[in-house]
């Protein structure tokens, strides 16, 4: 039987904020958007600029750190697999998304861009770090959570208090 190969790698700038959720079971799960953009001369000379929109998910600890490091404008590397959901909406409609599912993530701007408010999910001392040792810290949870999951092992689930949900 031949292989498949569904992988994704991206290099954009979020177009919103990070959106962090819970399933009942409690695995955490985040999304928000990415653009990329292209750019290309006609064989005339002309400029064209093109953006796309990519629509990203992130689940578990990735979920929670893509949650507290990212905001709105900052560039960041993407990888994972393209993923579609189908769902039937309300109204009778048949949907369809195409996801990109991330499984791995790395900071490529040191600060949030120019003019832009401090976020309160990140703390002063995390947005000075430099962007290599984010990255760095986040590369090691990522890769300690996939140990754990590969060794069949399930994760230790948190407890949440209530005063710790930021909204």
């Amino acid at each position: 039987m031949a292989r498949s190969l569904n992988r994704v790698q991206l290099i954009g700038n979020l177009t919103r904020d990070p959106e962090l959720r819970y399933t009942p079971n409690g695995t955490a799960v985040c999304s928000f958007g990415l653009a990329t953009n292209r750019s290309w001369k006609t064989d005339a000379g002309e400029k064209h600029d093109e953006a796309e929109f990519h629509n990203i998910v992130a689940w578990n600890k990735l979920a929670e750190l893509c949650s507290q490091f990212l905001v709105k404008g900052r560039k960041v590397y993407l990888e994972g697999r393209l993923s579609t959901r189908n769902w039937t909406a309300q109204d009778g409609t048949q949907r369809n998304r195409t996801e990109i599912v991330i499984s791995d993530m790395i900071l490529l701007d040191s600060r949030r861009p120019e003019g832009e408010v401090a976020s309160p999910k990140v703390s002063e001392a995390e947005e000075e770090k430099p962007v290599e040792e984010v990255s760095k810290e986040i590369k090691k949870k990522v890769k300690d959570e996939t140990a754990v999951s590969a060794k069949g092992a399930s994760e230790p689930t948190e407890e949440v208090a209530p005063d710790d949900i930021p909204f």
